[in-house]
């Protein structure tokens, strides 16, 4: 996935088991962030870091969502311990990970253990890919600040 291609719809379960799309949140800019899993300590810095730039981000029209390969269960679980505001979804399997950034397979020498690259990306109020980063290092955090600039340019 680059900038200017369409973003992939998907239908995945959040936190209260409700199915949400990429279409739920159009007609706004969206900050969709994969992470590779909840309760892990470079996940939980991102995605407090998202929620700390929540005001800013908001004022620049936008919604973050977390996507991470974890159970509904966990993400819930994460989002309470962490006070997270924004919708974590669940991407049992990656399958939605695999059409945005990609994977690790066999993460950590577990076979079958399947987890989200960490990435982000902007996609514009009509679905178009604005910005795009992906790390093929789960141990960097995403450059916060272009995702910011990204936003303003639209």
């Amino acid at each position: 996935m680059k900038t200017g291609d369409k973003a992939p719809d998907f239908r995945l379960p959040d936190t209260r088991l409700e199915m949400r799309s990429l279409g739920d949140f159009s007609g706004r800019k969206l900050v969709l962030a994969f992470y590779p899993g909840a309760f892990t300590s470079v996940c939980q810095k991102e995605l407090c870091t998202f929620r700390d730039m929540l005001a800013r981000l908001e004022a620049l029209d936008a919604q973050v969502v977390g996507i991470s390969v974890d159970s509904p269960f966990a993400n819930k679980a994460f989002a309470d311990a962490n006070r997270l505001s924004f919708p974590l979804l669940s991407d049992f399997g990656g399958k939605v990970a695999r059409e945005y950034g990609g994977v690790h397979e066999e993460f950590l020498g577990i076979p079958g253990y399947v987890v989200a690259k960490r990435s982000v990306f902007v996609i514009d109020p009509e679905g178009t890919v604005r910005y795009a980063w992906v790390s093929d290092d789960p141990g960097v955090e995403p450059p916060y600040g272009e995702i910011e600039k990204a936003l303003e340019t639209f």
